[in-house]
Formats: structure tokens, C-alpha cells, sequence
């Protein structure tokens, strides 16, 4: 698909524009592979030893940053073998949209990890619950998709409960993996 065939954004009423459905599904998609990468790794640093608010958050910080750099570069160099160009225009901006929760992903994590600092909670906590908000995070798209997809919400809640289940065992193989 070249560029100019990509759907564009579109303008809603109040003449910004929207992103079209598929982009939205490779955001989310993006967000809720950072969701589980992020979750593995907080969960992994509750079992070092003597680890210092610094190292914590670097090692955070290193696993979005090279999350969203390994996405970009493959992002390029796929559209480089398709189109015989990198991405320039509506369809970097749609390439850093997309891959902008790769980044994101890192704030929560962060600012816990600062709050710890400041005495608040201690290091171990604030991983624990930088984890806790993670899993939260997949049960509520869990249910959101459901409801979405016309589910009662009891139905949703069970689609909730199995994205939970599903991300639990993406963790627990990255953590036996060594991430």
C-alpha cells in the first residue's frame, strides 16, 4: 500500500482529525506488548539484590527506549524493502504513533520508582505496584474489548480475567527466559 493509499486521518466535528480504526489496533497493540515487557521487567528487579532507585529506573528506561528503537528501525527498513524508501511524512508520523506507547510504557513504572525515592514507598513496592497497574491495565482492555465486541458485562469481565491469565504466563515465560 503506498502512502497515498493509506486511509488518512479523518476530521471529527470539531475539525481535528481522528486516526483510522487500524492504526488505533497497532497503537493499542504496541501498548499492550510494552503493558507485558514492562511488567516482566519490574517483576524481575523485585528479585535483585541491593538494587538502587537509579538502576531501577535505568533499567526501565532501557527497555522502552529499546523497545521503540528496535520497533522504528524495523518500522523503516520494512517500508525501505517495500517502497524502496524510508518513511517520511504521514507515514512516519502514523510509524511514531503507532509506536509512541513503546515509550509510554515507561512512565508509571518511573514515577513510582521516583516516589519511592522521595520516601514515599519503598523500591520493592513501587515495582510490585507498577506491576499490580500493568495487570490492571490488561483486564480493563480485556473488558473494554469485550464490551466492545457486544458482550454482557459479565461476559467482559471473563474476557478481562482471561487477558489477565494470558499476560500472566507472557510474564512468567520472559521471566524464566531471563527478561
Amino acid at each position: 500500500m503506498t502512502e497515498e493509499s493509506r486511509p488518512a486521518e479523518r476530521a471529527d466535528a470539531t475539525g481535528r482529525g481522528t486516526k483510522p480504526p487500524a492504526m488505533v489496533a497497532e497503537n493499542l497493540k504496541e501498548q499492550l506488548y510494552a503493558t507485558l515487557t514492562v511488567m516482566a521487567v519490574t517483576l524481575g528487579l523485585t528479585r535483585a539484590e541491593h538494587l538502587s532507585h537509579g538502576s531501577a529506573a535505568l533499567a526501565v528506561t532501557a527497555t522502552a527506549l529499546g523497545l521503540w528503537l528496535a520497533t522504528v528501525i524495523a518500522d523503516q527498513q520494512a517500508h525501505n524493502v517495500v517502497y524502496g524508501a524510508l518513511a517520511r511524512g504521514a507515514e512516519l508520523r502514523r510509524l511514531l504513533y503507532v509506536s509512541g506507547p513503546l515509550l509510554g510504557c515507561a512512565l508509571t513504572p518511573l514515577l513510582l520508582i521516583g516516589l519511592s525515592a522521595l520516601g514515599a514507598l519503598s523500591l520493592t513496592a513501587a515495582l510490585y505496584t507498577s506491576t499490580w497497574l500493568g495487570a490492571a491495565a490488561l483486564f480493563v482492555w480485556g473488558c473494554a474489548g469485550g464490551l466492545r465486541m457486544g458482550a454482557s458485562r459479565l461476559a467482559a469481565v471473563v474476557v478481562g480475567l482471561l487477558d489477565l491469565g494470558v499476560g500472566a504466563v507472557v510474564v512468567v515465560i520472559k521471566l524464566a527466559s531471563g527478561h
